[in-house]
């Protein structure tokens, strides 16, 4: 385990900024999901840390000493790619193994190793087999057990849910924290999907247009976004956003930030609302509802703008209709128009 520095990480591609003045604390054991759409540079952040790319300025320290100047070999990470990157050739002992032989670690640490790790990843059974005979679940194990079988002082993951389907990401991602929690590895995980991030992850980086835009808890980025990127990319639906004049200290029928004046944009969690018979509430028209099961998805427009939320699911509404909604004034942020910032 290992604690990770990152200081002012910038990279460019040519006349292409892919990361600005980046930095990050990664602690001791901690998981740490890289956030964000694609482009935005959150594998190229990783790709440095391991390695496989240069950084155009800064520094990346682990353990308090610099890994710029090492060659991936030496860093003492590990890593796991999206396409499991496992060799068809070897079987899957020796696929695990196979770090372990380029470290030339004596044969009774590899046969430990390996049978730790498989252990570990339930794939004991299949130690004999070649990679053709796994499913896409299974290769995806045989992957994370290669790399923690070296013991890296830190572990990177390159989106390695993606080629999965819904169904088997899920039981994955269920299993791959059980996993990581048990070894303790400090580890570095990129994805675009934010239902993973939130699942696994201590802290949550998220990252837009080569910039961290927001880290914190999966709970304090979801209920307190910094910005307006951070709350519309976060969430299923994302949070609603409703530009509203600012009256005598109110907005919306409820009171904003001291100082706040003009217009404000009141940042709406979908299910931080309750239907009320108060006509002061807000006014929603509904345009489309979808029964979802555990919950009624209502689309419409609150002065004008669209937003989602989320009703109990025996409600009656239809479309056509308006209704009142009273918002959880505990659950509502604050932003400016300008800039899309939170106030404080």
């Amino acid at each position: 385990m290992a604690e990770i520095v990152i200081d002012s990480i910038a990279k460019s591609f040519g006349t292409a900024v892919a990361l600005r003045e980046v930095s990050l604390t990664i602690n001791d054991g901690e998981f740490v999901s890289l956030l964000g759409p694609s482009g935005c540079g959150k594998t190229t952040l990783l790709r440095i840390i391991a390695g496989l790319e240069t950084a155009s300025s800064g520094d990346i320290r682990v353990d308090g000493k610099s890994i710029l100047g090492l060659p991936p070999k030496d860093r003492g990470l590990a890593m796991v790619f999206q396409n499991y990157a496992i060799f068809p050739h070897m079987t899957v002992a020796e696929n695990i193994a196979f770090g372990l032989r380029m470290q030339k670690a004596d044969e009774a640490r590899v046969k430990a190793q390996v049978g730790k790790a498989a252990e570990l990843l339930h794939i004991s059974q299949y130690l004999d087999r070649y990679p053709n005979k796994l499913s896409g679940g299974q290769r995806q194990r045989v992957a994370v057990a290669r790399a923690l079988a070296v013991e890296p002082s830190v572990l990177l993951m390159d989106e390695p849910l993606s080629n999965l389907d819904a169904l088997l990401r899920l039981e994955m991602r269920t299993e791959l924290k059980s996993v990581l929690q048990e070894a303790g590895t400090t580890t570095v995980y990129v994805t675009h999907d934010q239902t993973e991030a939130m699942g696994l992850s201590d802290r949550i980086a998220i990252v837009y247009q080569g910039r961290i835009e927001q880290v914190g808890t999966p709970v304090d980025v979801y209920d307190n976004p910094a910005t307006r990127f951070v709350g519309g990319f976060i969430g299923s639906p994302p949070m609603n956003f409703i530009t509203i004049p600012v009256a005598d200290g109110v907005a919306g029928g409820q009171p904003v930030p001291a100082g706040v004046s003009g217009e404000v944009v009141m940042g709406l969690r979908g299910e931080a609302v309750t239907r009320t018979e108060d006509t002061s509430g807000l006014p929603l028209q509904i345009n489309v509802v979808e029964p979802m099961g555990a919950t009624l998805l209502v689309t419409g427009t609150i002065y004008g703008q669209m937003v989602r939320v989320s009703l109990p699911p025996r409600d009656t509404v239809a479309a056509g209709q308006t209704i009142y909604l009273a918002p959880d004034p505990t659950r509502l942020s604050w932003l400016s128009p300008e800039t899309g910032i939170a106030y404080q």
